[in-house]
């Protein structure tokens, strides 16, 4: 038996869009597709403005952008991140300022934040890890009595809320990512949901290479020129008609994707009492999507062996992000303000699971039977 970490997540009906989009004689982005997609994620959100993307890593580089992040700029966010998130700011000449996390959440710790602003400090980006959402009251609380915009990493946070607010929505800015291995997947892609809608206009100009031909498709204006910076951040009209049929069974997906999580965290629950593991911690505030599902070990050394154990027996488990701020780049790019009490540790201990739609109730018994018996062996 082989159980897969990771299946993207299918319909069905992907084949049949695409066509569609084929027959349509229109393949760039913006067409039919980009709108449906767009509109839904819209609805979905409340946000008043999302533009579909060629990644997460380029709704983030856009969101820099847009935040008019300048050369020597200082941006605050958590170490214990994808890359994407800090090369955005590094892009515009920013210095990475990175603070703890949570050990519960594995999010940014906000009691850490205020005090890593200076003079230099232009904005925070919170990363809602697990789809589980920062402290966001807080962190927007600190942002309006400092004056810092606030970009909002919500790659793995789509269906995920926070006091009943989409995540991507309460910053100025919020990105989201379509990757293969996110809950919903166009295999290459992400979006941008922007706040306020006087940003609207520019963020379009920005993706479209820094050109306003949104505005000349629309008929606005009788020709389109070159009148900002900008990028190629337009994602291919197949990729977003491959998105569309999942984001119409949204709802299903998510639900099926609950339920493994919560037949994963019912099966290994006695584990974490008996004190061997640790489970998620997902607070009352928040609304999970099961984007994945980790438990903690006790140590690296104890992970190494987990994740050896389960591959033996076919089963495909990971560590997940190594912290920035050890890494080269992230050394000569950045600082970590404080102390690394969790950061490391925490991310030492973490193991995810298969996680994916459509993952059968047999293949998570098999892989917590495997577990139970990596414990009851040592």
């Amino acid at each position: 038996m082989h159980i897969k970490f990771n299946v993207p997540p299918y319909t069905g009906r992907e084949k049949e869009a695409i066509c569609r989009a084929i027959d349509s004689g229109k393949i760039c982005g913006d067409g039919e597709f980009t709108r449906k997609c767009s509109d839904w994620l819209k609805e979905q959100t409340g946000s008043p403005g999302v533009l579909l993307t060629t990644s997460c890593s380029s709704a983030l580089e856009m969101s820099a952008l847009l935040a008019d992040i300048q050369p020597g700029d200082e941006v605050i966010l958590p170490s214990y991140t994808f890359v994407s998130t800090a090369n955005a700011f590094v892009l515009r000449g920013a210095r990475l300022v990175f603070v703890d996390i949570r050990p519960d959440t594995m999010n940014i710790d906000e009691t850490l934040i205020e005090d890593a602003i200076t003079e230099k400090t232009r904005a925070i980006v919170p990363v809602h890890y697990a789809g589980v959402g920062c402290e966001m009251d807080v962190i927007m609380d600190i942002a309006r009595r400092h004056s810092l915009k606030v970009v909002e990493d919500a790659a793995q946070g789509v269906m995920a809320f926070y006091r009943g607010r989409a995540l991507g929505t309460i910053g100025d800015y919020g990105c989201f990512s379509f990757h293969e291995t996110k809950n919903y997947s166009m295999g290459e892609g992400g979006a941008i949901l922007i706040r306020d809608k006087k940003d609207l206009e520019r963020a379009e100009i920005v993706r479209e290479k820094g050109t306003d031909r949104s505005r000349f498709l629309r008929g606005q204006v009788d020709k389109y020129s070159w009148v900002d910076v900008g990028s190629s951040y337009l994602p291919s009209e197949l990729n977003a008609a491959y998105l569309y049929p999942q984001l119409l069974l949204a709802e299903e997906i998510n639900c099926d994707r609950l339920t493994s999580w919560n037949r994963y965290y019912t099966m290994l629950k006695p584990l974490e009492d008996s004190g061997r593991i640790r489970l998620p911690y997902i607070p009352d505030e928040c609304r999970h999507n099961a984007h994945m599902f980790y438990l903690k070990t006790a140590d690296l050394e104890e992970r190494t062996a987990l994740i050896r154990y389960l591959g033996e027996r076919g089963i495909s488990a990971v560590f997940h992000y190594v912290p920035l701020h050890s890494a080269r780049a992230g050394r000569k790019f950045g600082r970590f303000h404080g102390e690394d009490r969790y950061t490391t540790k925490e991310s030492q201990r973490l193991v995810r699971l298969p996680m994916y739609y459509g993952l059968s109730e047999e293949n998570i018994e098999v892989v917590t039977d495997a577990i139970r018996s990596f414990y009851q062996s040592r």
